[in-house]
């Protein structure tokens, strides 16, 4: 099966402008430019195998971030990814809906298990299905879908991807009251700028969480993703502030971009999807300048920007935008 085309690989842009301006300016995720600040671990961390307790302290921490009552609901798992690509091993063949356009590693992972997967464009179109895949709100478009409508679907499994959550307010979330026959899956990486560390959860039944875990098996997660998540969820102050300061950055990108020509088509507080009919144009002429975004093979118009992680990367991407605007 054909590999999914990601954010986040400058490869082929670094070979195609190889005289653009260096360092290059990755805008082509959704990740939190600026990380969490993580600082020196016990050396244990890396030393030595995680410990139940390890894991139930970041458990614990997740459950309270989360808003989730029994953190026996919570399994954690090194990335999303692997929770994704899990669950079609876990349930018979059955018909899937995916409401898309979305993250094609959903629609990969349950084609790839044998399923019946059709991508629909909204939870009507699911409706003869057995299990249905949202993300909530979607990457790219950033299509929210209230909790009274997902409570209201009758599929025998529900999928929320809920990575793009965290900077929206609690209430959007699924997480804190899952139904019965629903997972909820939350990234760390994300929102916490880490997504090296490789770190997401399952919110789910006590029967379905059980069967994850088992499949995980032992050391699912590494002894210092443990300790930075347990750190990091605990940190309160850290995520409100970063809350404001990508409200602001998120403010400044969307003038910049309709400045541009591009017109706005959504997005998340962790990007925003723009619309262009010479979309490649402005890819090309961002690479040229050493600026990586995201176009879609599907959607040649549009073009997903991440926030720049600084004042210098506001101006390299204000400066480049410049050049699209004479093609026009």
């Amino acid at each position: 099966m054909k590999p999914v085309a990601h954010g986040g690989d400058m490869r082929e842009s670094q070979r195609r402008f190889p005289d653009a301006p260096r360092p290059w300016i990755d805008l082509s995720t959704g990740i939190n430019g600026v990380p969490y600040p993580v600082t020196a671990l016990p050396a244990e961390a890396w030393s030595r195998l995680p410990t139940h307790r390890d894991e139930q302290a970041l458990l614990a921490a997740a459950a309270a971030r989360y808003r989730v009552r029994d953190a026996g609901a919570i399994v954690a798992a090194p990335g999303t990814q692997a929770l994704i690509q899990l669950l079609p091993r876990l349930v018979p063949n059955s018909r899937v809906a995916i409401v898309g356009p979305t993250y094609a590693e959903h629609e990969r992972g349950w084609r790839r298990g044998g399923h019946d997967v059709a991508v629909v464009a909204d939870l009507a179109g699911a409706a003869s299905a057995d299990i249905v895949v949202i993300v909530n709100p979607d990457n790219p478009t950033g299509r929210l879908i209230a909790p009274p409508e997902l409570h209201a679907t009758k599929a025998s499994l529900l999928v929320i991807d809920e990575a793009f959550i965290d900077f929206l307010p609690a209430t959007a979330s699924l997480a804190g009251d899952v139904p019965a026959n629903a997972v909820v899956l939350r990234s760390f990486g994300k929102a916490y700028g880490l997504a090296g560390l490789r770190l997401g959860f399952a919110v789910a039944p006590a029967r379905l969480a059980a069967r994850l875990r088992d499949e995980l098996g032992p050391w699912a997660v590494s002894g210092p993703a443990l300790e930075i998540g347990r750190i990091a969820f605990d940190d309160e102050a850290w995520l409100k502030a970063a809350a404001k300061r990508l409200a602001g950055d998120r403010e400044r990108l969307d003038a910049l971009l309709v400045a541009a020509g591009l017109r706005l088509r959504g997005g998340t507080p962790l990007f925003r999807l723009a619309d262009h009919p010479q979309a490649q144009e402005f890819i090309d002429a961002l690479g040229r300048q050493g600026l990586h975004v995201r176009g879609f093979a599907d959607q040649t118009t549009w073009l997903r920007f991440g926030l720049p992680a600084d004042d210098k990367g506001f101006r390299r991407l204000a400066d480049a935008l410049q050049v699209p605007q004479k093609v026009r």
